[in-house]
């Protein structure tokens, strides 16, 4: 797959095309994308990802923004993932915010990309205030000669999959749930930073994460995946203030299974499985010590059975 920005289409002529964020690239947006590649090898056309970097609301309107479920390096290998011949990144500004639909499918579909379809999500709008809607740009297919077709929301259990259905997961700790209409686990990035060493001194040494990510979930005890140099390792992860240690600071901190390593300063992606408990305070040492064994053996059930 090749990555350009929408000042480079030169390359890309007659394409069937995508447009959305895609943020998360959940299982509604690869079932698009997958429908647009499909199409274009049976056409012997190009399929292109048309997508916006930043998030549009981050610059019409920061307030508003929604924590994102990914960032823009996994966006492009989930993307790269799912066959799509071409990435295109659209640099989002104000300017580019006031354009008006018609001269947006002008300037960059007809003129830009001489696009031969168009494939678009239920909730799709485009242009001033959005109102360049689906039907709108129908009409514009017909005038400028190229099809447009919408895909319906896609449903899993009865369920509309959605970005902000997974964000109302995440931030609740239902991690197994937002998995499921990601077709992957949701997952945060983070380095090692130097902690207080509290897990260490009761046998449970942890490796406390200053992460990159935009949206980490509710605070609890969670079964996980460490991936470290390239390697997928079991895991337990806190997430909270430690308050059997009278911590008042948020923290996330990864215990990595049958490892003792120094990894100060490297970086970890930790895969969420499973919720395991709330974050609790114990009234003694050997009280958390032994509640942190028992989450360690129900992590060790939970990932185990991931893996077979």
């Amino acid at each position: 797959m090749k990555v350009v920005r929408d000042s480079d289409l030169k390359e890309i002529k007659n394409p069937i095309l995508t447009l959305g964020n895609f943020d998360g690239l959940h299982i509604g947006h690869r079932r698009v994308i997958e429908k647009v590649v499909a199409r274009a090898r049976r056409f012997g056309a190009p399929s292109v990802v048309y997508t916006f970097e930043p998030h549009p609301l981050k610059v019409v309107a920061p307030e508003k923004s929604p924590p994102l479920l990914i960032d823009i390096d996994e966006k492009i290998r989930l993307i790269n993932a799912t066959g799509a011949d071409w990435l295109v990144l659209a640099e989002f500004t104000k300017a580019f915010a006031a354009t008006h639909p018609r001269q947006f499918v002008e300037s960059v579909l007809v003129d830009a990309l001489s696009v031969r379809e168009v494939w678009v999500g239920h909730d799709f709008s485009f242009g001033t205030g959005r109102s360049g809607t689906v039907e709108y740009l129908k009409e514009l297919g017909n005038e400028f000669g190229f099809k447009v077709f919408l895909v319906p929301a896609y449903k899993r259990r009865n369920e509309v999959v959605s970005s902000s259905r997974i964000r109302a997961y995440v931030k609740d700790g239902e991690v197994k749930k937002a998995a499921g209409l990601l077709g992957r686990l949701y997952s945060i990035k983070g380095r090692v930073v130097r902690g207080k060493d509290m897990g260490k001194e009761i046998g449970f040494p942890t490796a406390n994460l200053d992460v990159e990510s935009e949206l980490v979930p509710k605070d609890g005890v969670y079964a996980a995946f460490a991936l470290l140099d390239g390697r997928e390792r079991e895991a337990v992860l806190n997430i909270g203030v430690a308050p059997t240690f009278g911590g008042k600071a948020r923290a996330i901190e990864v215990h990595i299974l049958d490892f003792i390593s120094d990894i100060y300063g490297k970086k970890v992606e930790v895969r969420f499985a499973e919720r395991l408990r709330d974050e609790a305070a114990f009234m003694s040492r050997e009280a958390l010590v032994k509640a942190i064994r028992k989450d360690v053996g129900r992590a060790r059930k939970i990932l185990g059975r991931r893996r077979s």
